[in-house]
């Protein structure tokens, strides 16, 4: 094992503690800004299973990490403010989330069509349009 081995062991732990206390921070923020009325949105929107994959999915999507994601999920439970039937929804919707985000990146393999650059201005103006309206 060389200095270089070390060094690159070195890089490896202190990526991996910086990014467990950045999802540790995001999910205490959260679950501090966190009122009655967030309770009460996030009740209603997991009640129904369907709904919280839909939006696991989206809050996946949204920071492009199923961890934090499910790190938020769990200080939600842990908080309180959801229970672990709601929970499971969600914490499925990023799995599939993070399924889907792989999978459109794949999909520049299939043709040029396909290509995420291609479609992207499509989505872009979809969303210009949504956000106008």
């Amino acid at each position: 094992m060389s200095i270089s081995d070390v060094g690159m062991l070195f890089q490896f732990i202190g990526g991996l503690g910086m990014f467990l206390y950045g999802m540790g921070e995001m999910a205490d923020g959260l679950q501090r800004s966190a009122g009655h009325r967030m309770q009460r949105l996030l009740g209603v929107l997991t009640n129904n299973r369907l709904l919280g994959v839909l939006v696991g999915a989206a809050v996946t999507a949204i920071i492009q990490s199923s961890s934090a994601t499910t790190v938020m999920v769990v200080g939600f439970v842990n908080a309180g403010i959801i229970n672990l039937t709601q929970a499971v929804g969600i914490i499925m919707g990023a799995n599939i989330g993070t399924t889907v985000t792989s999978w459109i990146v794949s999909m520049s393999e299939w043709g040029e069509a396909l290509k995420p650059e291609f479609f992207a201005p499509l989505l872009f103006g979809i969303g210009a349009v949504m956000v106008l309206l």
